[in-house]
């Protein structure tokens, strides 16, 4: 989920006179998340320290000067950069107060801006799309710039990223005659890559592009008039030398469409916040009519607004970002939004995640000495215990030392059982909370193989890692699909406890396979044993309990066969001559093997949605839904004739679960179970347990009455020794 906070006014704005453009060219990060540079449309540069809203310095060049370029904080010198008039390189520091008196260089070739990032070089991108470093650009101010460009392509935006590995990366986007490109230029060694963009409808071009990098690819954003924001995506593992002037095509990728009401967008801008969320200004908000002047968060996987703002005045189509808050100009005032995103799956958003208790990790166990105890903390400190657990962690750590990107390559070749070695040293060594981006990388690479290569498949290695919990259905789409085909329910079972977010399809997917699967096959499965033992408990129990438990006792169910039912018209009369005909098998026998009882309750206890996992239903057939409902049923007998089967800590599904796998089923299929003779009497004992239930809601609430009419009565005070009280409840 997304959430923006209330903001605040970081300065005033003093808009040009059409009122086309905010004045502010642009907003970069200083030292911290708490200090950004100002730079307006003509001539200063203000460092501001955000979280007091006050200006620490301000450095404006003479009049008749422009800055043509934001300014930018050089991190290793502790210096700023800017340009002036195109050509001017000016560099100064905090202490200077005139910037006029600061150092300065004047190049050849107008600079489109200068870019820095944390850690990084600065770098200078020329208007006609050359790249160089700053350093030796200064050195030689005079040297000669090429052109990159052709005739009639200008720069439209531009920004600078560092990779994983400490590349340095210029990206920009041209325009030439309605057609874009993206340039992507690495720094140390120097080559440059060209891609075109596909084109949308005539006449509309990107009012805006963001850029981010991820796992070895680059991903450009960029948005258009009519609302469609589009992704890119661009692998820099594989970039080799420089392609000329060809320019590849970039597939793209519709990610959201946004509304726009009437006519289309002038002024907006799409920003990246996270894998999952992106910032718009200047779009209609979908619930809030035709006005343009919001701010929103978008979640890109459920295509939805998570957080919106009402921003008062004109929206000029800018936003930057910068340690968790947003920067927008709007009317005449520049202002700061906190915002938080956090990664949610579709189960949690509907309200059916799963809560995973979490465990709390404990020291070693230490073992006291007769020294501890007669002289205290000063004596020699207690040697720990050794667990077999920790013996067996260091022991592969000395056997296994590949780093995580050598294990993903030997995943994607080596035999099974190197596979598996190398997997469980890396499991055994490494920190599972700096592991987490890694487990789903590795299982990735591990279902991909397996779904291609009939012949390989690494059951022990994909239970381990599922095992560690940080996997989930997102991360890794195919590992449950693989773990059907393969017939291994074992790991079926790990990912129906662990992973939060099953979709629906997947979940009824498991059903219809758990149904099918023979006998032979559920025997022959190893599933996780505390299930196996529940089941075990629950068939074995003799059936010796005849009182009323939770509303349902055997003896009444007997009785109310004489009941009688109407429904669309139809009367459905049960007397005993008619037992025969709708009687089902014994209520007390389980109508599947152990092992399939076993994996039928993994289904029952896993999130979803009624609305998504009713579609899905339809596709069981007439005999598996009476197989499954039978099944219910067994469960809803032994529930209501078995109190104490609920313990504490005992994975087991409650019997609220149950009732609602029969509400579904049940509207799913109730034509088709109506018309089927087999079902006659499972209907008929289904209505009994509703009756039940309200038998005893009815009693618990003449129950509570009863409770409310004590707890009304008042006490007398003087009581004497001894009494006699008669209290009557009408």
């Amino acid at each position: 989920m997304a959430a923006l906070y209330e903001g605040y006014t970081l300065c005033g704005l003093v808009p040009s006179q059409n009122l086309h453009s905010s004045g502010i060219r642009g907003i970069e990060a200083e030292r911290d998340g708490d200090h950004v540079l100002v730079t307006d449309s003509t001539r200063t540069v203000t460092l501001f320290k955000v979280s007091d809203q006050k200006p620490l310095g301000s450095w404006t060049v003479k009049q008749g000067q422009t800055l043509t370029c934001s300014a930018v904080y050089n991190s290793q010198t502790k210096e700023y950069v800017s340009v002036s008039d195109h050509k001017v390189i000016r560099i100064w520091n905090e202490g200077d107060i005139l910037l006029d008196k600061a150092f300065k260089a004047t190049v050849t070739t107008d600079i489109w801006r200068v870019h820095c990032v944390p850690g990084g070089n600065p770098v200078v991108l020329f208007q006609r799309g050359a790249v160089r470093l700053l350093d030796p650009l200064l050195s030689e101010p005079q040297q000669r710039i090429e052109e990159v460009l052709v005739q009639e392509e200008t720069i439209k935006w531009s920004t600078t990223l560092m990779a994983d590995d400490s590349q340095q990366f210029v990206i920009f986007v041209t325009e030439q005659r309605g057609d874009h490109f993206l340039y992507l230029q690495r720094l140390n060694p120097n080559t440059l890559h060209r891609y075109r963009l596909e084109r949308e409808e005539p006449g509309l071009f990107p009012l805006s592009f963001s850029a981010t990098h991820r796992d070895k690819h680059i991903f450009l954003l960029y948005l258009y008039p009519n609302g469609h924001v589009y992704r890119s995506e661009v692998s820099i593992r594989g970039l080799g030398a420089d392609e000329g002037s060809q320019a590849l095509p970039l597939p793209r990728i519709l990610l959201l469409g946004l509304p726009v009401s009437e006519g289309v967008l002038e002024a907006a801008t799409a920003l990246v916040l996270d894998d999952a969320h992106i910032a718009v200004v200047g779009v209609p908000h979908p619930s809030a009519g035709a006005g343009k002047d919001y701010l929103c968060i978008w979640n890109t996987n459920f295509q939805a607004v998570q957080a919106g703002k009402e921003m008062s005045g004109k929206i000029y189509g800018q936003l930057w970002t910068y340690s968790n808050k947003l920067f927008i100009p709007h009317g005449k005032t520049l202002s700061v939004i906190p915002y938080e995103c956090l990664m949610v799956s579709l189960a949690s958003a509907l309200g059916k995640l799963k809560q995973h208790k979490t465990e709390v990790s404990t020291a070693p166990a230490s073992v006291p000495s007769w020294n501890i105890i007669l002289h205290g903390e000063k004596a020699q400190p207690p040697r720990t215990v050794e667990t077999r657990k920790t013996r067996t962690s260091r022991k592969s750590q000395s056997v296994s030392c590949l780093t995580i990107d050598q294990v993903l390559e030997l995943v994607k070749t080596a035999p099974v059982d190197e596979v598996q070695k190398e997997v469980e040293g890396l499991l055994a060594r490494t920190d599972l909370q700096g592991l987490h981006p890694s487990v789903g990388q590795i299982a990735s690479t591990l279902v991909s193989r397996s779904l291609a290569d009939p012949t390989f498949y690494t059951q022990r290695t994909l239970v381990q890692l599922v095992n560690t919990q940080s996997l989930c259905h997102s991360v890794c789409p195919d590992l449950v699909l693989l773990a059907l085909e393969r017939k291994d329910y074992f790991l079926c079972q790990l990912c129906l406890q662990f992973f939060p977010d099953i979709p629906e399809v997947v979940t009824c997917a498991c059903l219809k396979a758990f149904i099918s699967m023979p006998d032979v096959d559920a025997e022959k499965a190893s599933l996780e044993p505390d299930s196996v033992s529940f089941m075990e408990s629950l068939i074995a129990k003799e059936d010796d309990q005849v009182g009323l438990q939770n509303g349902f006792s055997p003896t009444a169910y007997d009785e109310d066969r004489s009941d009688t039912l109407v429904g669309s018209g139809t009367v459905i009369q049960t007397r005993a001559e008619d037992k025969e005909k709708t009687s089902t098998p014994s209520q007390d026998i389980c109508p599947v093997s152990l092992n399939k009882a076993v994996l039928l309750n993994e289904v029952l206890m896993t999130p979803y949605s009624g609305t998504f996992l009713l579609p899905h239903l339809k596709d069981l057939s007439s005999q598996q839904v009476i197989l499954f409902l039978r099944y219910l049923q067994f469960l809803y007998l032994k529930y209501s004739q078995d109190a104490f089967l609920h313990v504490s800590g005992v994975r087991s599904p409650t019997l609220t679960q149950v009732m609602d796998w029969v509400s579904l089923l049940l509207d799913a299929h109730f034509t088709v179970l109506v018309m089927t003779p087999e079902a006659k009497g499972l209907l008929l004992n289904f209505h009994r347990f509703v009756k039940s239930q309200v038998r005893l809601v009815s009693e618990l609430g003449k129950i509570e009455g009863g409770l409310q009419e004590l707890s009304n009565l008042k006490v007398k005070k003087d009581v004497g020794q001894y009494s006699i009280e008669v209290i009557e409840l009408l």
